[in-house]
């Protein structure tokens, strides 16, 4: 199911944390410093590591859109980085400079939250990066925040063992004892659910403790009611406290901070566990990717593990890749499914603006250059061509037309538009031949054996048919 493919070991004292953005994976440390890593092949910014902390970093987050991440520490302040470039934009210092032990950025970016050792819970302004609202939990230090995905609440877990729950205003809704022993860490899953019953809907978040159980919740919203957290039931199976826990982007799979990963059945996960491998010291953190089949874990022992997903399990995106597209029909995806398929396309700047204006498969196949500027305000002339391009595309895997095979590149198995003959006598796309070049691999893409050369050579005949088989194509 699960396959390990690198070990980061950058870091000198225990991992306490790891994030994914579109295109990074962030880790924090013990050793003060937080580092950056590109996803296209987990080799480190040359801004990494980021210096700023005077003490150990617990916790690290990507902004949505991935421009900003921010950092919180022992030494009282949570700093805001430029993920771009790796400045620090501000430092925000925690009334009282307790320890900072969690931060959180809202969906929708308006927000950050961070927890202390103290149990002060502050809501910074984004935008302003000044202070908002703060608060205090009744006991126990901050360990554990959580958003729900609309952004009208967040969840915080405390040493105490409480979960308590906030609206966006700093109001104290509820509070549960949760964790006989104390929260460690609690996530709530971007997908809710509906309650065709009473026409309610949950939210579905999971909790774990130093009492080496992982507890479900439903968390309703409702008018009437007011907010109303409900226990669903106990995932048990490890042996030691669990440290962290994470939902896949899709809301399918959740993956604990021991070794274990557990599969969604409708809605409700059952006992199903995968363990990844045997881990000697704890494992203190564990993360998805929001749009690829990757997973990220922390741990004691000062390294960070990435696994691949088995595409023959749901993951984050896994529906819209190439080759499960076919599953379900373009014209029935729903606006989260248009969201995975523009952040697997590089789009991901593109999620919100989608959502806003409810664009689901059916209207993402009639927008046009018009719609693109006139109705969603993409101003940018290279932007909206580079998203027309890729709608294009997708209207031609979703058409009843046959690619020829010859016309696909090997490696991703999408038309070529620039295809180059490479020394085993096979053609690719130039962008996909040069990717896999760059990633220091020298064997042949197709026949797995030693290239002896890297010269990459225009294929001008095939790029040339190409071009006659698309202009034959029913318009």
């Amino acid at each position: 199911m699960v396959t390990l493919i690198r070990t980061l070991a950058d870091h000198s004292d225990d991992v306490s944390c790891c994030a994914f953005s579109s295109s990074c994976l962030a880790t924090c440390s013990l050793d003060k410093t937080i580092r950056v890593y590109s996803l296209n092949d987990f080799t480190e910014f040359p801004y990494s590591p980021l210096r700023g902390h005077t003490y150990a970093v617990h916790c690290c987050c990507f902004s949505p859109s991935g421009h900003a991440l921010a950092s919180c520490s022992t030494d009282g302040t949570t700093v805001v980085w430029d993920a771009h470039d790796g400045r620090a934009l501000a430092v925000l210092e925690q009334p009282r400079s307790s320890p900072v032990r969690v931060c959180r950025f809202s969906p929708e970016s308006t927000y950050l939250v961070s927890g202390a050792a103290d149990g002060s819970v502050v809501l910074w302004n984004v935008q302003s990066l000044k202070l908002y609202r703060s608060g205090n939990v009744k006991d126990g230090s901050l360990v554990a925040c959580a958003f729900s995905p609309d952004g009208n609440f967040f969840v915080t877990g405390s040493s105490s063992g409480d979960l308590t729950v906030w609206d966006n205003k700093m109001r104290c809704l509820y509070n549960e004892k949760a964790h006989d022993l104390g929260v460690t860490c609690c996530d709530v899953s971007s997908q809710p659910i509906s309650d065709g019953e009473h026409g309610f809907v949950y939210f579905q978040m999971a909790s774990c403790g130093q009492d080496n159980q992982i507890k479900l919740w439903h968390v309703l919203f409702a008018d009437v009611l007011g907010v109303e957290l409900k226990y669903k039931c106990t995932l048990s199976g490890h042996s030691a406290p669990v440290l962290a826990c994470a939902f896949s982007y899709d809301g399918q799979m959740l993956v604990s901070g021991m070794i274990s990963l557990l599969i969604n059945k409708r809605n409700q996960f059952l006992a199903s566990f995968h363990t990844f491998a045997f881990i000697c010291r704890y494992v203190t953190t564990c993360a998805f990717a929001p749009y690829s089949p990757l997973i990220a874990t922390g741990s004691m022992d000062k390294t960070v593990n990435i696994w691949r997903l088995d595409h023959k399990q749901p993951c984050a995106g896994e529906r819209n890749t190439a080759e499960n597209e076919s599953k379900v029909a373009v014209e029935d995806w729903s606006e989260d499914d248009v969201s995975l398929w523009l952040g697997a396309q590089g789009l991901a700047d593109f999620v919100g603006l989608f959502k806003r204006n409810n664009i689901d498969g059916k209207e993402l196949l009639n927008l046009t250059k018009e719609s693109l500027a006139n109705e969603l305000k993409i101003e940018s002339l290279g932007l909206r061509r580079k998203v027309l391009q890729k709608i294009e595309e997708l209207r031609m895997k979703t058409s009843s037309v046959t690619i020829p095979d010859e016309f696909l590149c090997p490696i991703t198995r999408e038309l070529m538009k620039d295809p180059v003959i490479a020394a085993d006598g096979y053609s690719y796309e130039k962008e996909a031949m040069e990717s896999w070049l760059g990633s220091t691999r020298r064997s042949s893409p197709m026949t797995n054996l030693p290239l002896p050369s890297v010269v990459l050579t225009p294929n001008r005949t095939l790029k040339m048919a190409i071009a006659r088989w698309l202009e034959a194509q029913p318009q």
